[in-house]
C-alpha cells in the first residue's frame, strides 16, 4: 500500500513538473489544495492559495523566461504516514531567461500531500537557496550537488 502511494505521489510530482515544462499555470495549480501555503523562491516570505491569483502569478514567471523552464526534484525522498505524504530533496531549475541568459541552478525543495477522497493534493511547497553568509544577504544560487 505505501508503495502504491508513493508512485501516486510521485507521479503527480511529475505530472507538475511536465506542466511547469509546458507553462501550463493552471496545471501546475490544478494539484494543489486551494488553500495551500507556499514558501517560494520570490517574495513575498509567503504565498496562500491555489486559485486564479496563482495561476496570473505562474503565467507572469513564465513570461520572464525565453522558452520553456524546467524544474525537476532529483533523486527525491518519499516519507508517507497515513494520509500524508512529504517529499523533500533538491530542485534543478534549467532554461533561458530573458535579459539574463541560461540559468541551472539547484535549490532546496519540501512538498507536503495530503490524500483526500482517494486522491493526493499538494498543501505546502517550500523551495529556498541557502545564503551566503558573508553579511551580504545575496542567495547562493550557483551551488551544484
Amino acid at each position: 500500500m505505501v508503495e502504491d502511494s508513493r508512485g501516486e505521489v510521485l507521479a503527480l510530482l511529475r505530472a507538475q513538473e511536465d506542466a511547469t515544462a509546458r507553462g501550463d499555470a493552471a496545471g501546475v495549480v490544478a494539484l494543489m489544495v486551494s488553500d495551500i501555503v507556499t514558501y517560494d523562491l520570490p517574495a513575498p516570505l509567503q504565498f496562500r492559495g491555489a486559485g486564479a491569483p496563482a495561476v496570473e502569478g505562474l503565467n507572469q514567471w513564465f513570461a520572464t523566461w525565453d522558452g520553456p523552464v524546467t524544474v525537476e526534484l532529483d533523486n527525491p525522498t518519499v516519507i508517507i504516514e497515513g494520509d500524508i505524504a512529504v517529499v523533500y530533496g533538491l530542485s534543478r531549475m534549467r532554461g533561458r531567461k530573458r535579459g539574463v541568459g541560461a540559468i541551472d541552478s539547484w535549490n532546496r525543495r519540501t512538498v507536503v500531500l495530503r490524500r483526500s477522497d482517494g486522491a493526493w493534493r499538494i498543501v505546502h511547497e517550500r523551495s529556498s537557496y541557502p545564503m551566503e553568509m558573508d553579511g551580504s544577504g545575496r542567495a547562493a544560487t550557483d551551488l551544484q550537488p
